[in-house]
């Protein structure tokens, strides 16, 4: 085995961060290795025959070779570009195939934060392996870990928390982009997000841009929704919010007159719709900017 691992300690504070790194690690198992390699903490090492229970998260990233990965819920194949999540508490096991061997990046790490970004759909117990593919942005996420956590300089912790969130991002961007690849509906939605762009200081008729584009309004509703998050109407209204924060912060423009420039049909309705999305009135929101 070829790589290195590092065990960390932590303090309340970086419990208390909301996400904190408890090992991170890179090993090549070379070809006929004996898996897993003897040199991890009784807490980490298993056997094939009986698995492991860990009580953290580790996300696992294949960047050559195969193997299997399995848990309670089913046995999974494991290729070059996948990610299989472990999560805490949940029986698993997993080993390279013996005449390939495999290079294996790993962090692992707890926390209430870590909880609440992993209820996303995208990972679960009963579908942990993620074929990303072999993403520049993600081994270079990893390596950034690792030298943080090798130099282990004051406040180390917090920034490699944030990689852990960024790897995370990456994994569900990735997911989503793979749903659009070689689909026409992709380019549509790009185009009428940009058009929206273009007229956020209006109403729009949606149902029209997706007629102008050949695409039933039901079918472009419901993948603008899984490519971004939000409905085409939220969106736009979205964007239209964000225009009115920018022009409330840098110009002297009364909340009557942005009202009306973003195509709103009174200025009660304006107060309404930015308070819901911003959490305060148009004036409150200057008060405290200025």
């Amino acid at each position: 085995m070829k790589g290195s691992f590092k065990y960390l300690t932590t303090g309340e504070e970086d419990i208390n961060w909301g996400l904190y790194l408890n090992v991170v690690g890179n090993a090549q198992i070379q070809p006929g290795t004996l898996y897993p390699p003897r040199e991890h903490p009784s807490g980490y090492y298993f056997e094939w025959a009986t698995g492991r229970v860990l009580h953290e998260y580790q996300l696992v990233y294949i960047t050559e070779g195969a193997g299997i990965f399995e848990n309670k819920h089913g046995k999974y194949h494991v290729k070059p570009g996948c990610i299989f999540i472990i999560f805490p508490n949940e029986w698993h096991r997993y080993q390279p195939v013996k005449r390939t061997g495999w290079i294996e990046n790993y962090v692992g790490f707890s926390g209430k934060i870590a909880d609440e970004l992993l209820k996303n759909p995208v990972s679960s117990p009963t579908q942990p392996v993620i074929q990303c593919g072999i993403k520049e942005e993600i081994i270079d996420t990893y390596y950034k870990i690792f030298d943080l956590v090798e130099k282990e300089r004051p406040g180390f912790q917090q920034i490699a928390s944030g990689m852990v969130v960024k790897l995370l991002g990456y994994i569900i961007s990735f997911q989503k982009q793979k749903g659009f690849s070689g689909k026409p509906i992709a380019k549509v939605i790009e185009e009428i997000r940009f058009i929206m762009r273009q007229n956020c200081d209006k109403e729009m008729n949606l149902e029209k841009l997706a007629a102008d584009h050949n695409v039933g309004y039901s079918y472009f509703r419901k993948m603008f929704k899984r490519y971004t998050g939000v409905s085409p109407g939220q969106y736009h209204l979205q964007l239209r919010v964000m225009r009115a924060k920018e022009m409330l912060v840098s110009s002297d423009k009364s909340i009557k007159e942005i009202s009306f420039e973003l195509g709103f049909q009174t200025i009660h309705y304006f107060s309404l719709i930015f308070k819901k999305k911003v959490g305060m009135t148009p004036s409150e929101f200057r008060k405290r900017t200025n």
